[in-house]
C-alpha cells in the first residue's frame, strides 16, 4: 500500500523534480510535490513524497531526516491524513449564542433590557 512522507524546511529553490530525485534512491516515488502559495506560487517550505510501500517510506525517513537538501536541513516524517491527527483545543460552551430574550439570561449576547452580565455568563447589551 502507498505511503506518504511529509518533508519540512525545504528551500524555496527546491523544485518538485529535485524533491523526487532526492527521494528516489529509497524506493519507487509515485508522487513528489512541494506546497506552494496559491497566489504567488512561492514554496511554503514543505512538501510530500509518496512511495509505493511503507518500507520504502521508512527507509527514506531513516536516511534523509536531518540531511541537507539545497542548503536547508530538512525534516522527514510519516504524513498523517487530516482526519487522523490528534484533536486538541477547540471551543465549548453551554447556552451561549444570541438569546434575544428580555434578560439575556441564557448566555451569549443577550440584547436584553437590564445590561450587565446575564446568568449564563454572556454579555448583555443595552435594551432597545
Amino acid at each position: 500500500m502507498a505511503q506518504k512522507v511529509a518533508v519540512g524546511n525545504l528551500s524555496t529553490a527546491t523544485t518538485d523534480e529535485a524533491l523526487r530525485e532526492a527521494f528516489s534512491s529509497y524506493g519507487q516515488v509515485l508522487d513528489a510535490i512541494i506546497m506552494r502559495d496559491r497566489d504567488t506560487g512561492v514554496s511554503k517550505g514543505n512538501g510530500f513524497v509518496t512511495y509505493s510501500n511503507s518500507g520504502e517510506a521508512e527507509a527514506a525517513i531513516a536516511e534523509l531526516n536531518g540531511q541537507v537538501l539545497d542548503g536547508n536541513r530538512i525534516t522527514v516524517t510519516l504524513a498523517v491524513a487530516k482526519g487522523d491527527g490528534v484533536v486538541s483545543g477547540g471551543v465549548s460552551g453551554g447556552a451561549g449564542g444570541y438569546s434575544g430574550g428580555v434578560y439575556g439570561s441564557s448566555g451569549g449576547y443577550g440584547g436584553g433590557c437590564t445590561g450587565g452580565v446575564g446568568a449564563g455568563g454572556g454579555f448583555e447589551g443595552p435594551g432597545f
